[in-house]
């Protein structure tokens, strides 16, 4: 199969730096979030300064410089879906960024998990493509190796409640079947997303941390779907206090740097 032929070699074609070029003084922290909205309000709140730009048929990508209680990081928006997401930050990462912390939002499998609440994955499921072109085939992928306690010590100091599990991470947000959601449910997946995985696979191939936390969204454990707060604009101000979680954790591990 197509997709049990990993290949090691990391001299590829076209690599990230023929296109982007490191930047001197980047910052080593790269936090990003994928909410348009909230990049934007965090971005002016934090006193962005845009440092460089990544570009693409869709958009010009701005990539900001922000201070965080004194401390210089890296502020990016995630791109929607594995491969554009994974690919932005190769970009990232060629830069100069040496660890990513991302927010992002999810679908939970498990209604009892409210609405904005703090899930914290440990494995995820590849049901995506990319993944696989950065680490051999298998089912599930261990996440977010570093840095949970340091992230359950900012959450507790904050006082937010939070959940573990497996994360599914699909590339097909349409074809997340009943049969399947229930499947991945009795495999220990809470949430399901677009982009874990194939993160997780790439910053492990390229050397560079990476964190992942989630705020929950629709929920797929029901009757009938419920969007609950998945419009982006929806209970903003909660969300943009959960942003300021990432930047904590930030914040942590610089002081142990």
């Amino acid at each position: 199969m197509l997709l049990e032929e990993f290949d090691p070699e990391r001299s590829a074609i076209i690599n990230p730096e023929d296109c982007y070029a490191p930047l001197p003084d980047f910052p080593e922290t790269a936090v990003a979030v994928f909410s348009g909205k909230l990049f934007q309000s965090l971005a002016q709140a934090l006193g962005g300064r845009k440092i460089a730009e990544n570009r693409d048929v869709d958009a010009a990508w701005p990539v900001y410089e922000v201070t965080y209680r004194g401390m210089r990081f890296a502020w990016c928006k995630g791109r929607l879906g594995a491969p554009a997401c994974v690919g932005h930050f190769e970009e990232i990462i060629s830069r100069g960024a040496k660890r990513i912390i991302l927010m992002g939002n999810c679908g939970v499998l498990d209604r009892n998990i409210p609405d904005c609440g703090i899930i914290i994955p440990t494995f995820a499921f590849r049901d995506e493509g990319t993944s696989y072109h950065y680490c051999p085939a298998s089912d599930t992928i261990p996440v977010n190796k570093k840095y949970i306690p340091e992230f359950k010590k900012v959450l507790e100091r904050a006082g937010y409640p939070f959940v573990e599990g497996g994360t599914w991470t699909t590339d097909a947000f349409y074809q997340e079947t009943r049969e399947k959601m229930e499947a991945r449910k009795a495999a220990r997946a809470i949430c399901v997303e677009m982009e874990c995985a194939a993160m997780q696979a790439m910053c492990d191939f390229r050397g560079v941390e990476f964190f992942q936390f989630l705020y929950a969204g629709d929920n797929l454990d029901h009757s009938a779907w419920d969007p609950r707060s998945l419009p982006e604009s929806a209970r903003l101000d909660e969300k943009e206090k959960i942003v300021l979680l990432a930047f904590e954790l930030a914040f942590e591990i610089g002081k142990e740097k």
